[in-house]
């Protein structure tokens, strides 16, 4: 443990981001207002899902960065946000803001809203690796950026509750859209890693993003998710932490599985996978072909990026950032817009 240990703290601490490697309707309304506590305010950066990582739980990895919590922090460099609000009442829900510089003539900004990884037990949303080359990138291109907390396993909440949190956070968006000169009409939810996999299955399933009444958004791009397929990945070696977020369950399995729950009405999806990872892209691609075979628009953009690269790096000039852009392009004219499209 004590190798593992300093292990992750190496890694944690490389320079970011350049060196740096449905049922859920009727189990949403028993469990509405439950499993709220205080955040562990851990903040962690770009934690694989496997690997070094896989014998390690959620009580194990919590602990390491609770440990080494004041030397793991990496905030998003000299840019703060523009305001900080709450959309729900417990201390990890809550979201940072940051806006572009406008002018009254300038047409309501689009918005990209990003949900932190962290294998459902760590993570922040000011973390310099989810927001500062996004942000870098994105605010003089005229969009507004959103980064969002939610409540973590060790503070009781489950996978369910933190699917639950992500659309109340983008409820708190759309409502609030206007008052920032955003339009709630064009929004896109991006997460990494854990993350990744929360925005896929509120984009996957329907009827469970309804329940928060929740406009349609322009698209989901999904960070390098592991757990796309939960059904499936449950049955075969995986992390050790999976089974602190998915139980032993097989029916949640299938809830949680943003494939099992992909419909025609599903939101628009990208799904970028690290080509050094073993499951990622197999998962990535498995997706891209039911929602194909469902009339929803899916694509794949593997890269030769490592977990935390996937996450640190987009956001900086290059071929990388340039395809998930292309991908925003294609979502709406005003976003293509942006890029001088």
């Amino acid at each position: 443990m004590k190798r593992a240990s300093l292990m992750i703290l190496i890694l944690l601490l490389l320079p970011v981001p350049a060196q740096a490697e449905g049922p859920l309707r009727a189990l949403l309304h028993s469990r509405s207002g439950q499993n709220s506590g205080q955040s562990s305010g851990a903040v962690a950066a770009s934690l694989p899902d496997d690997g070094l990582f896989g014998g390690l739980g959620c009580k194990r990895l919590t602990k390491i960065v609770e440990r080494h919590k004041g030397r793991l922090e990496k905030k998003a460099g000299d840019v703060v946000p523009s305001l900080s609000a709450q959309y729900g009442a417990d201390v990890r829900q809550g979201m940072d803001v940051y806006l572009p510089r406008r002018s009254t003539e300038d047409a309501p900004a689009p918005i990209i809203v990003m949900v932190h990884g962290g294998a459902w037990c760590v993570g922040d949303k000011d973390s310099g690796a989810v927001t500062e080359n996004k942000i870098a990138r994105w605010l003089p291109r005229g969009f507004i950026f959103v980064s969002v907390n939610y409540r973590m396993l060790p503070d009781g909440a489950d996978v369910l509750t933190q699917a639950a949190d992500v659309a109340q956070a983008l409820g708190y968006v759309q409502h609030h859209a206007a008052e920032w000169h955003g339009d709630s009409r064009k929004i896109i939810l991006m997460g990494h890693s854990a993350g990744a996999h929360l925005v896929s299955l509120l984009g996957a399933d329907a009827p469970f993003a309804a329940q928060f009444n929740l406009q349609p958004w322009l698209g989901t791009i999904s960070l390098d998710s592991a757990a796309v397929d939960v059904a499936e990945m449950m049955t075969k070696k995986h992390p050790a932490f999976y089974d602190d977020a998915f139980g032993k369950d097989e029916a949640m399995w299938a809830t949680l599985s943003p494939l099992r729950q992909l419909s025609g009405d599903s939101i628009p999806w990208l799904g970028v996978c690290s080509g050094k990872r073993k499951d990622s892209c197999p998962q990535a691609h498995g997706f891209a072909a039911k929602a194909a075979s469902l009339g929803v628009e899916a694509q794949v953009l593997e890269e030769n990026l490592n977990h935390g690269e996937i996450n640190a790096d987009l956001g900086e000039p290059g071929d990388y950032t340039e395809a998930v852009e292309a991908f925003m392009q294609g979502l709406d004219p005003d976003v293509a817009a942006r890029f001088g499209q």
